[in-house]
């Protein structure tokens, strides 16, 4: 009875750590971009417009396509702990818990994803219209329209002077939710530009990438912000470009220089530039 138990217990503390790694990967990736074009045009005076055209995913109100199969564990003598064949009762039994732990999974995923879409209930259709009626209240949200199962269809554009940090996106009411773009403002005057939304787990946060590999089943899939991109993320400029990691590296434009990175299920590492502005 000692092995039954041990396997008991170990299947409760795997579906604990799934249900915690969930937890923080809604917090790790609200938002996943869809079909989009994004482009930032930074000038060395500091001024900037950000423009972001397409689809915006909500990942807690997404339906999950995949369905887990039950699968029986191995059973073992308790005296030579050999495997053996399971009696149709033991195969039962670990139905029976299987069924639990997912019911209880259930439960727990819709309880983080309400918690982190501020009390809303993901599974209500209503609240993707709730949510796109509040973005069009916030500044440079031009266009957004529920489309469904978590996807919204939006036209953002801003223009301002680059005397602050600037993040996209950001929502009223989240008190976290992950960037698909960063622009950080040095004490020397330049100009960091990440997009950690537009990379894989790991470009954007270890932490994510770790916690991804513990709530999903092995294979090839994955699960990553990235994994429905289309789409391409261009920074223009005047200023002198310091540092990025595209692949072709800058390109002269009618605008100055061009950084262009295609982003997709492929892209193996998340934009990055470092622009030198004037003082």
């Amino acid at each position: 009875m000692q092995g039954k138990s041990h396997r008991t217990g170990a299947r409760r503390l795997a579906a604990g750590l799934t249900a915690a790694a969930l937890s923080i990967l809604l917090a790790a990736c609200i938002f996943a971009p869809g079909k989009f074009t994004s482009q930032l045009d930074l000038r060395k005076d500091h001024s900037f417009t950000f423009r972001y055209t397409g689809e915006i995913l909500m990942v807690p109100m997404m339906k999950s396509g995949k369905e887990e199969a039950f699968k029986p564990e191995a059973c073992n003598d308790e005296e030579t702990y050999e495997e053996r064949d399971c009696t149709s009762e033991e195969i039962a039994q670990q139905k029976a818990e299987w069924e639990q732990q997912r019911e209880e999974k259930k439960k727990s995923d819709a309880q983080a994803a309400q918690m982190f879409l501020g009390g809303m209930d993901p599974s209500n259709p209503e609240t993707g219209r709730e949510l796109a009626t509040k973005l069009r209240r916030q500044a440079g949200w031009k266009k957004v329209e529920y489309i469904g199962d978590g996807k919204f269809d939006v036209d953002f554009a801003l223009s301002g002077k680059l005397d602050h940090d600037f993040l996209f996106p950001t929502m009223e009411g989240f008190a976290m939710s992950n960037a698909f773009v960063q622009v950080f403002l040095r004490e020397d005057g330049n100009v960091r530009v990440e997009a950690p939304g537009f990379g894989p787990p790991s470009g954007g946060s270890a932490m994510a990438g770790m916690m991804s590999g513990m709530g999903k089943s092995e294979g090839p899939d994955e699960d990553g912000p990235t994994a429905m991109a289309d789409g391409t993320f261009t920074i223009t400029t005047d200023a002198p470009i310091l540092a990025n990691n595209t692949d072709e590296g800058p390109k002269p434009g009618p605008a100055g220089e061009t950084l262009v990175w295609p982003i997709n299920p492929r892209t193996k590492a998340a934009p990055i530039a470092l622009l030198k502005m004037a003082p």
